[in-house]
């Protein structure tokens, strides 16, 4: 039995989400006109009904992103929307609220969202007992906390191995609430971790002034797909329900062919989806949307997670401004330079200055205004003019390859066409004529027939006929047409009656009593279904969502990042270095606009912020 493996894209419509199957995602993640932790990447239900039958065709799947927490007055239209999506032809819903569980809904899986945090065993199977079929982990664990994971549940598990990095456990961030009276967990996250501050100590001595202090580069996992793997997950996903199409094809092109490396070495594995990709652009992760790369806690140890040099996508590194003359500046760089790209450096102070590059002739750039540039600046590219156009201008097949055969016994004829999933035949009376050149007419016959149609790459296997017969190349290719047809509508019926679940899988498991140490995740409770879910596990009781009324000693936002160590003052880990920097605790994070007081708990190496 081979184990599949999922390289699962984000959507933020319908077109980004049919480009992401164009380039080898084997589902995408998209989410309706209400409900989704991203309150700009609504969409109408029509439009998922159209990306759920296009993924189907490839056997690649649509997930409905279902995962807000849910007022009492939202649960029925929660639960429309549920069946809504089902209709649409939905694979799974990812959902953060239980709620969601004990609701009369559609007979499909349940993805446990990141939104419930799951970083330990515990948490992992005290949701295992909600149902859910697979449970989306946190973000900022390591290879051995996610083995752990998996030894103590039967759930599928995702991990993210690409895109923006939350600051703060996932669902566990209160801090636009707090701020903003918009909730994170309801899809309206303001992200003050993007913003900057200046870092004060208690005397009022700025440590350092006016940086994106808490924002996080984004993750790359692209060199641990082998160790995930081996760790147990086996759909990885990419961030980017924000994103626009070039960073999406970009991204999951580059995936796909790290998985299908993967795959190709270990026969005991395959894709959850159809298809092989032809042609078109090559990837380049550097070269669209970046805050830099890290690998966050994959390794179980720190590194330097931040984004200082801005919350913005920087791009790719070019080089050093070598000198300036006028408008015109020299870069040291050995990169192609196209008129119009995106160029941005960075001042000592941290200040970023972007422009465009009007005329390129080399590494010599003419810009509008260089008064604000010096010699020795950084220059990165945050828009490849070349490759954006390569993006949309040469964009690869996606195939699936499937063979035809022949056979014909008395007057009655019989072609197959067997993909890797599918099968289908046309039989019919052949009263075509013998052919007066066998050997030219099965050439004919191979070479009409070893064609593509629609999404299918034909090639012609075996030919068993009592007699050849001649055809004219219009009648095979209209064989070929109509076994790509039929193979296409038994695809889609095979997806349509796979994504169904069993009434036995529908049942809430978590109605029977579970050990008490399993009851460690009780925030975010926003109705009285999800109240009494916990109740019924054991809970003595349940406090309110923050968004209702914000718990007492419940921090705004705790993490495994460390300002300290990032900037060579933590005294706990000596490879952080030693920066010679006096202070006096606590320290502050502070802004024209916010003023957060930062709290370490260096027991458990973590980060608190609050107000």
């Amino acid at each position: 039995m081979q184990v599949e493996l999922e390289l699962l894209a984000p959507a933020r419509n319908k077109s980004i989400g049919i480009a992401a199957i164009d380039c080898g995602a084997d589902a995408v993640y998209i989410a309706g006109p209400s409900f989704g932790a991203r309150e700009a990447a609504g969409n109408p239900v029509s439009d998922i009904r159209e990306l759920a039958k296009y993924a189907h065709k490839y056997s690649a799947k649509a997930y409905a992103v279902v995962n807000t927490i849910l007022y009492d007055d939202e649960l029925e239209a929660a639960r429309k929307l549920l069946w809504e999506l089902y209709d649409a032809g939905v694979d799974a819903f990812i959902v953060q609220d239980p709620a969601i569980s004990r609701m009369e809904r559609p007979p499909l899986p349940l993805f446990a969202s990141t939104q419930t945090h799951i970083r330990t065993p515990q948490q992992a199977q005290f949701l295992s007992f909600f149902g859910f079929k697979r449970l989306i982990l946190e973000r900022q664990l390591s290879l051995a906390q996610i083995r752990e994971i998996r030894r103590t549940t039967t759930c599928d598990l995702e991990f993210f191995v690409h895109g923006a990095l939350c600051l703060s456990y996932s669902g566990q961030c209160y801090l636009s609430q707090r701020l903003a009276n918009r909730s994170a967990n309801r899809g309206a996250c303001i992200q003050a971790c993007r913003s900057d501050y200046d870092l004060v100590d208690s005397r009022g001595k700025v440590l350092v002034r006016n940086r994106p202090l808490l924002s996080l580069k984004d993750l790359n996992l692209s060199a641990h797909i082998p160790a995930l793997i081996e760790a147990g997950i086996t759909s990885f996903k990419i961030e980017g329900r924000l994103k626009n199409a070039s960073y999406v094809k970009n991204v999951v092109r580059e995936y796909r062919r790290i998985i299908d490396e993967f795959i190709s070495d270990h026969p005991n594995y395959r894709k959850a989806s159809a298809g092989e990709l032809y042609g078109g652009f090559i990837p380049d992760t550097e070269a669209t949307f970046n805050r830099g790369y890290t690998s966050c806690f994959i390794e179980g140890k720190r590194g330097q997670w931040a984004s200082f040099d801005g919350a913005k996508s920087m791009g790719e590194y070019l080089g050093e401004i070598e000198s300036i003359k006028g408008n015109r500046i020299i870069i040291s760089t050995d990169k192609e330079l196209k008129n119009g790209d995106g160029l941005a450096v960075i001042s000592s102070s941290g200040e970023i200055t972007g422009f465009r590059a009007d005329v390129c002739e080399g590494n010599q750039v003419l810009i509008k205004d260089a008064a604000a540039l010096s010699k020795g600046m950084k220059v990165y590219r945050n828009l490849n003019t070349a490759f954006e156009k390569e993006l949309e201008r040469n964009m690869p097949k996606r195939l699936i390859k499937a063979t035809i055969s022949c056979s014909s016994q008395a007057g009655v004829t019989t072609f197959e066409a067997a993909s890797c999933r599918d099968k289908v035949t046309f039989t019919f009376e052949d009263d075509n004529p013998q052919a007066q050149r066998p050997e030219k007419a099965l050439e004919t016959l191979s070479r009409q027939l070893s064609k593509s149609s629609g999404q299918y790459i034909f090639t012609l296997g075996n030919v068993d006929c009592d007699i050849i017969r001649f055809y004219p190349a219009s009648v095979l290719n209209g064989i070929r047409r109509q076994l790509a047809e039929a193979l296409e509508e038994a695809a889609l019926k095979r997806m349509e009656q796979n994504r169904k679940i069993s009434p036995e899988d529908m049942v809430n498991r978590a109605v029977t009593k579970i050990p008490e140490e399993h009851l460690t995740y009780r925030a975010n409770c926003s109705n009285h279904l999800s109240r009494e879910l916990y109740l019924e596990c054991g809970a003595k009781s349940v406090a309110p969502a923050y968004e209702i009324e914000a718990p007492e000693g419940v921090d705004v936002m705790r993490t495994k990042y460390c300002i300290k160590y990032e900037l060579g003052l933590c005294r706990k880990h000596p490879d952080s270095g030693k920066n010679a920097i006096a202070f006096r605790e606590p320290l502050y994070l502070a802004n024209r606009n916010y003023k957060l007081r930062l709290v370490f708990d260096c027991k458990n190496c973590e980060m608190i912020v609050n107000l």
